[in-house]
């Protein structure tokens, strides 16, 4: 009946209901669709707008009302709430189709498709997974209010009232939590990646010279609306954009904002990281067009907001610290604010006391984007996941936003000794301590909700009842718990930064309690707004509306003794089918006996069911105050979030302080591996020294029945600070020179590491250069990019950094390779002082020993020739056949003057006939390099001759030789 009102209206509608529908036919080809939304847009300057002058077929009502909603948001796939469906139009319809694989077919003038309302949540990830920006359409009128009204012939007032986008899923509709009843994988479909940044990027090539250098100024901010974190930073960049680069390697963005024009040198770089992702897991791009990042246009656009919108007077103080920001970053803000305002969250940009810069020297260690792909920090090479890489090893924490807080640690190992001291201390006592209260502890954060996307869910007042109550229930019983453990943590806990976080924790959640007292748990539950408050004092207009209602209901109840009298049935009583209410049933053989102006509502074989006049207009009033009070309460609601709301920051700061908990609680589970060790951290040395350390990843990926093979590092600034390492290919140097990086950085970051002992003095960066990779997105060759990293690492290291260089210089011809490398390694040495690892494959560089002996020692990864299997392999003298050698993995002192690649060859399974071949060439091209080594140093000796005796016999030595060689 609620859908009669569309129905009824000349225009052929297809806004059908639940148990209403129309049919149309049309005489239309399928090829006609593709066409649908242009005309649409040519039609709307005709002066009939109703008619599509392509198909000559007139538009119903629902489709004018999508034209008009489209034109809106064109670049937003809509889903339209109709009745128990939400329906998706046109273009959308065919997207819809093929990504969520549902049909779809031609009604009308537009291609249509459609889902249940109560799979909305599924399927608008599924979308938002795919990089769709995602509108609902929800409608704005109910049934009972409409018909009461005085629209009540026309079409159902609808509005968009969310978006979604990858950055941005909060709310109900994409959030179900507790109101699912149906067998759906849940977890399947509500798992987030562990962080949604969504991150905006503003240039200012203001200075021609460096613009065309390709040096550019950049500002970014990247805010993360699950969970109320705003991030800027501003930077000068390069050429080669590898700050841009490192920041969003670090942050890995889902969502990013750009405007219509970036440098080329960006651009490329942008490109090349999005084609990296898979399909589904592409970072969206959102273009804004070039006016929202000029500064006149964004300093105009922040004012207004922190002037006039933000709430309160403390506006001109907020304003004032946002000016104090440098120019791109206030444009990008500026590009935030408008691009949030569409989603409706903007509001976690009130307060720029919670910005917080991303990079900041003097508190973190510095590490690059390439060092973390190197080493392999947050996702391993391979397949790009997590497991295999450093924060795989280290994540055994318990809860969502612990999680989230252990990757921050990891990309931003301390620099003061005495914050990570702190944090060996609390790893220390949980590892150690022998009280309970730990366990108990531990025991609380297990099965924990994502506390904080759901108070940022609350904040943004997208939360339904069921996660609401969920939320606050769960802080409230925190806070009970930990406050039952005050006493206790006094008493045992010794460690300051694990006693304050705890002990915070109850007198920030302590306002969390009344407003659990104030709902209806039940009605929380099962999301009924209608009875969720217990107490209405404080809410009157819900009172007096459920007054109102009590009175019709009694009322109808009355009238039950007059219709017994009129039927003459002195116990009938009122039932409902179908939803329907007060209906009165008779059985079809007392038909007779009915008024002649009541209304038959059903009727089966054996009964009818009936609405007096009176029930009639009174069940229509009881309808209205009822859908009134769900209105009424929705509004309640809304005020009741913005009251909670007020204590959203101390609430946030005691989640952080749980996610600290977690984090420690992570990396004691960490220390309780085998041999792992608790670091010595210095401020005032430089440097690492490791006894018997252990790769971390490949430890844990071995397991205990292959044991990797522990190698000692020794590296002091006062004495020998640069390893040169040779060896074999595939010895274990590329293995050994990242075991000492990884331990190096998990000792700043405060965790026990894998050696029987290790002392570190801090080092402010680690800077890395390994691999051999193009990069065709940046135009960039193998050695472009090897020479382009180590240009970054010679700007940006400094005496205080551990640098690691694999293989330098093998991009290019060996005399070119040679000499780039030995003369990096020497600024290194001789100008940087940096601590250094250098692997090559040039003996040459190895000569760097003999100028700084004091500063530099030569090592090999250690190996055994195998000779009875090559003895068994020489056969004729003509045959040559690669050496077979046993890889022993340990660093020892030495240079090792071969690197036999042929035995590698061998294990590739590189056919027998093609290694004898090379290994023929090898011995030959050996053969005359010693030919010639050896006559440059005779002819030096010769030089050095005065007397003719010592010539002669000089001559008589090398003769004989020379008549060998031409035997051959």
């Amino acid at each position: 009946m609620g859908r009669n009102s569309e129905l009824k209206n000349p225009l052929p509608s297809w806004d059908a209901g639940p148990k209403v529908a129309q049919k149309e036919e049309v005489l239309c080809n399928l090829s006609q669709f593709s066409a649908s939304l242009k005309s649409y847009e040519n039609s709307q300057n005709s002066s009939d707008t109703n008619l599509n002058k392509r198909t000559k077929s007139i538009y119903t009502p629902l489709e004018l009302q999508f034209i008009e909603m489209k034109k809106k948001y064109k670049d937003a796939v809509l889903c339209v709430e109709c009745g128990y469906k939400y329906r998706f139009f046109g273009e959308d319809a065919e997207i819809a189709a093929k990504e969520l694989n549902i049909y779809c077919h031609l009604d009308h003038n537009f291609m249509t498709a459609s889902i249940p309302s109560h799979r909305l949540f599924v399927h608008v990830r599924r979308l938002v997974a795919k990089g769709h920006k995602v509108g609902v359409i929800k409608q704005m009128e109910t049934a009972a209010l409409k018909a009461a009204g005085e629209n009540k012939s026309s079409l159902f007032s609808r509005k968009l009232t969310a978006l979604y986008t990858k950055s941005t899923l909060i709310g109900e509709d994409v959030n179900p939590l507790l109101k699912l009843d149906d067998s759906v994988d849940v977890e399947g479909v509500t798992a987030d990646v562990p962080d949604n940044y969504l991150l905006c990027v503003c240039e200012n090539g203001d200075n021609l010279k460096d613009r065309k250098k390709g040096d550019i100024v950049t500002g970014i901010m990247a805010i993360q609306p699950t969970t109320g974190e705003v991030i800027f930073d501003s930077f000068r960049d390069c050429a080669s954009r590898s700050e841009l680069e490192s920041r969003v390697l670090r942050l890995q963005p889902v969502e990013i904002i750009l405007p219509s024009r970036l440098s080329d040198q960006s651009e490329k770089l942008i490109h090349s990281i999005t084609s990296m992702r898979l399909q589904d897991d592409r970072i969206r791009i959102e273009r804004m067009e070039n006016l929202n990042f000029e500064y006149s246009h964004a300093f105009q656009r922040v004012t207004d907001f922190y002037a006039k919108e933000v709430p309160g007077t403390t506006g001109p103080q907020k304003l004032s610290v946002i000016l104090s920001l440098d120019k791109p970053v206030i444009c990008s803000l500026a590009a935030v604010i408008a691009y949030l305002k569409e989603f409706n969250l903007e509001k976690m940009l009130y307060n720029p006391s919670n910005f917080k810069r991303l990079s900041s020297e003097t508190e973190y260690m510095t590490i690059n984007g390439t060092t973390m792909k190197n080493l392999e920090i947050l996702q391993n090479q391979t397949d790009m996941k997590t497991k295999g890489s450093l924060l795989w090893v280290l994540d055994h924490t318990k809860t969502s936003f612990g999680r989230r807080r252990l990757k921050k640690w990891v990309t931003q190992p301390l620099l003061k000794s005495s914050e990570i001291n702190a944090r060996l201390d609390a790893v220390s006592e949980i590892l150690l301590s022998e009280s309970s209260v730990f366990g108990q502890i531990q025991t609380l954060l297990c099965k924990l909700p994502d506390l904080q996307r759901g108070l940022c869910s609350v904040f943004h007042k997208k939360c339904s009842t069921q996660e609401f109550f969920l939320i606050v229930s769960t802080l409230s019983r925190l806070d009970l718990e930990i406050q039952a453990f005050v006493p206790v943590i006094h008493s045992h806990v010794r460690s300051p930064l694990l006693k304050n976080a705890l002990l915070e924790i109850p007198d920030l959640l302590s306002p969390v309690k009344q407003y659990l007292k104030i709902l209806n748990e039940e009605a929380a539950k099962t999301g009924d707004k209608t009875q969720l408050f217990k107490d209405l004092t404080d809410f009157p207009v819900i009172r007096k509306k459920k007054e109102e209602i009590q009175d019709v209901l009694s009322k109808i109840r009355l009238h039950l003794l007059d219709i017994r009298k009129q039927i003459k049935n002195p116990s009938a009583e009122y039932v409902t089918v179908s939803g329907q209410e007060f209906l009165i049933e008779v059985k079809n053989s007392h038909k007779s006996s009915v008024p002649s102006d009541w209304v038959m509502v059903s009727s089966t074989k054996a009964v009818s069911r009936f609405h007096s006049p009176f029930i009639t207009e009174n069940y229509r009033l009881l309808n209205q105050l009822r859908e009134q009070l769900v209105l009424g309460c929705s509004a309640e609601w809304l005020r009741f979030l913005d009251h909670f709301s007020e204590h959203y920051h101390p609430v946030s700061k005691a989640i952080c302080h749980l996610a600290t908990v977690d984090c420690l609680f992570s990396l004691a589970q960490v220390a309780k591996q085998g041999d792992y060790c608790r670091p010595t951290v210095q401020d005032n040395r430089r440097e690492i020294i490791i006894k018997n350390g252990r790769h971390p990843v490949i430890d844990v990926l071995l397991g205990e029945q292959d044991q990797y093979v522990p190698n000692t590092t020794s590296l002091s600034g006062d004495g020998e600070r640069v390893m040169i390492i040779t060896g074999p290919n595939m010895g274990g140097k590329s293995s050994y020179i990242k075991q000492v990086a990884l331990i190096t950085a998990m000792a700043q970051i405060g965790s026990f590491v894998p050696a029987e002992e290790a002392t570190i003095g801090v080092v402010d960066g680690i800077f890395t250069r390994m691999g051999a990779a193009d990069n065709i997105y940046k135009g960039r060759s193998t050695f472009m990019e090897e020479l382009t990293d180590t240009a970054e690492i010679i700007r940006k290291a400094t005496s205080r950094s551990l640098v690691i260089l694999d293989e330098l210089g093998r991009g290019t011809s060996t005399h070119d390779g040679i000499a780039i490398a030995y003369a990096t390694l020497e600024h290194f040495i001789r100008d940087v002082e940096a601590l250094t690892l250098f692997v090559t494959h040039y003996p040459s560089v190895c000569e760097l020993q003999r100028l700084y002996p004091d500063t530099v020692g030569n090592y090999h990864m250690d190996f055994l020739v195998n000779e009875e299997e090559t003895g068994q392999q020489q056969g004729s003298e003509m045959e040559e056949n690669p050496e077979f050698i046993t890889f022993l993995y340990q660093i020892t002192k030495g240079v090792s003057a071969r690197s036999y690649g042929l035995n590698v060859a061998k294990l590739a399974d590189i056919p027998q006939e093609i290694l004898k071949k090379a290994a023929h060439k090898s011995k030959e091209l050996e053969r005359i390099v010693n030919m010639k080594r050896k006559k440059m140093k005779s002819f030096a000796e010769a030089w050095k001759i005065n007397d003719s005796q010592e010539l002669q016999k000089w001559k008589n030595t090398c003769e004989p030789e020379d008549e060998r060689k031409d035997s051959f």
